[in-house]
């Protein structure tokens, strides 16, 4: 069976296809991010990103516009804006300072927050190899990260606290996506962090060059497509299934540091490196067996 039979076949396949996606444009902008540096405060840059990725996301979501939301999808709405837009200020803080495959290495704690929320809180099946693979997507972050052997720095500290904010957004999206288009909540997402990142753009704020806000119209391009990708996969897929592939963003991450930042290459990183996408991997092979197996009839259903 060809690949896009498959694709066609299975929401699966295509919640995996999403994802990997969606990996590749969030490293896009990572990658823009640390080109801009410290030199802008981190909740400024971030409200700037949010509101330009409103005004790009704002023309779908009028197009969609099913009425006002009622009190549930308006408390979850909210919920998401705040805890996304503190998540996203200490995301940029510290992807200023650290090395890329560090912040992204310490943001999957994330994965291991949503895989038990999604089990605790939407009712999705822990399967061993999907607690497999988040674990082994873990060790090797583990091991790319090497704790106790470096100095604990501010940028650190930050994505650390960013990683379970970021986990309670992705499960408020997943609730979403049960009855919310994909525009519109992609749409809300960007209007609730620009409103929750304002006060302290204001307090914070610098003038941009041309430079920085031509950068950052790129970055809110790329993440709002990514958000959107994002979406697309929760829609087509249970959480626990595409949040360990969310590790291949890893691998992209690093392969940006050492092309474009001149970071060094750690053998640690190889090896977690390759612990992440044999994980990832893993995974992506035995839900299309699943899948496949799914759909092909038994002797006895051919028969009836």
């Amino acid at each position: 069976m060809s690949v896009s039979s498959s694709l066609r076949n299975s929401t699966t396949l295509q919640g995996i296809a999403w994802m990997i996606l969606t990996s590749f444009l969030f490293v896009g902008m990572t990658g823009i991010v640390r080109h801009l540096g410290s030199d802008m405060p981190a909740i400024e840059a971030a409200f700037i990103r949010y509101l330009l990725g409103s005004l790009i996301i704002l023309p779908m979501v009028i197009r969609h516009w099913p009425g006002i939301p009622n009190k549930r999808n308006t408390r979850l709405y909210i919920s998401r804006g705040l805890v996304h837009g503190v998540g996203v200020m200490l995301w940029f803080y510290a992807m200023a300072r650290i090395p890329i495959a560090e912040v992204t290495a310490i943001g999957y704690v994330a994965p291991i927050f949503v895989t038990i929320g999604a089990a605790i809180f939407l009712g999705e099946k822990l399967q061993f190899r999907r607690i497999g693979g988040v674990v082994a997507g873990f060790v090797g972050a583990l091991i790319i990260l090497r704790p106790g052997f470096q100095e604990i720095q501010l940028g650190q500290i930050a994505q650390l606290c960013a990683a379970p904010l970021f986990a309670v957004s992705f499960l408020i999206a997943k609730k979403l996506t049960g009855t919310q288009s994909s525009s519109m909540i992609v749409g809300m997402l960007s209007i609730g962090c620009t409103i929750t990142l304002l006060p302290g753009a204001i307090i914070q704020w610098r003038t941009p060059t041309e430079h920085e806000l031509a950068w950052l119209f790129l970055a809110a391009v790329i993440a709002t497509a990514g958000h959107y990708t994002l979406t697309r996969a929760f829609q087509a897929a249970p959480i626990t299934v595409t949040q360990p592939l969310g590790f291949l963003q890893l691998v992209w991450a690093t392969i940006l540091g050492i092309l474009v930042f001149g970071e060094p290459l750690d053998p640690f990183v190889t090896i977690g490196g390759a612990v992440i996408v044999g994980a990832a991997t893993y995974i992506s092979h035995r839900e299309l067996q699943v899948s496949r197996q799914a759909r092909t009839p038994s002797a006895i259903e051919t028969k009836v």
